[in-house]
């Protein structure tokens, strides 16, 4: 398996960091995952968008264009010999002493990670975690380094990966799940925890809002109960590489899973839009439903 770091394509084994990297140091990187469907990167724009604001968050003087991530892509793809494939681009902050800095980083450690998409569930079993979401470490939740709480989660439910913890916040309020956002169904409206309760704000997320909107299905964002989440009609889970999971059981609770109304339906849209290569920035017409 080939990956890219800063300009070369080199096989994983003769990848290098510095020790002095303040990304391995510090935990100052970003990362963003998301999946190309044959030579595709399937809503490129907003994980683009989401990472540039993380990395002024974090002093980190880099900017990346499309044009250049999709160069980088092509070459990698090429080497690896995928079309369709799993993605993470990775920016750390780069070299620097021992101790805290306050300067901005201006020469970044750049790293594209690929591998081939796995198989996954066609459905999910959730558990709530014992362990609590943690509070974000700055103003909102970046998808950082910082993932201990992440797994300790994944530590809590074992390998199994036809399982999802779900983390509640210290005040007991649904947050997500450890690589996910949490949806559910209750009489025809669409609930998914706020932002406010310190969740990652997912691109998948959003883009799957925006469309239930254009539907014009409600959907509502805020606080919730673990009570209110079981009581739900259906439950499925967001993230870019596993896409829309349905949800058949959760603390031993049975859900509708993959006959869910509404979930499949979302399934069947997000199918089309990754088969015909078009995100909101390209299509000018809206969302199809």
């Amino acid at each position: 398996m080939f990956i890219y770091i800063n300009g070369q394509i080199v096989k994983k084994e003769e990848a290098r960091i510095s020790a002095f990297d303040h990304g391995f140091m510090y935990g100052l990187g970003l990362f963003e995952t998301f999946r190309v469907y044959d030579g595709h990167p399937f809503l490129l724009d907003d994980h683009l968008t989401r990472l540039h604001d993380g990395l002024n968050m974090l002093n980190i003087s880099f900017f990346i264009t499309r044009d250049e991530v999709m160069h980088i892509l092509s070459r990698l793809l090429e080497a690896n010999g995928y079309r369709d494939a799993y993605v993470r681009l990775n920016i750390s902050a780069g070299v620097g002493d021992v101790g805290l800095q306050v300067d901005k980083y201006t020469a970044p450690t750049v790293i594209m990670y690929m591998k081939p998409v796995p198989t996954f569930a066609e459905e999910k079993v959730c558990q709530t975690l014992r362990i609590r979401r943690n509070t974000p470490e700055g103003y909102i939740r970046l998808k950082s380094h910082h993932y201990l709480n992440n797994i300790l989660g994944k530590w809590e439910i074992g390998k199994d990966a036809h399982v999802e913890g779900i983390f509640l916040t210290q005040d007991g309020f649904v947050a997500e799940g450890i690589v996910s956002n949490v949806f559910w169904v209750k009489d025809g409206i669409v609930y998914t925890p706020s932002v406010e309760t310190g969740i990652l704000n997912g691109i998948t997320r959003l883009f799957v809002i925006d469309l239930l909107r254009s539907w014009g299905v409600r959907v509502r964002e805020g606080f919730y109960s673990l009570q209110q989440l079981k009581e739900a009609d259906e439950i499925f889970l967001t993230n870019s590489i596993q896409e829309i999971v349905p949800v058949c059981r959760l603390d031993g609770d049975i859900y509708p899973g993959k006959c869910g109304e509404m979930t499949s339906r979302l399934q069947r849209a997000y199918a089309f839009f990754t088969t015909h290569l078009w995100t909101r920035y390209e299509r000018k017409d809206g969302y199809v439903h």
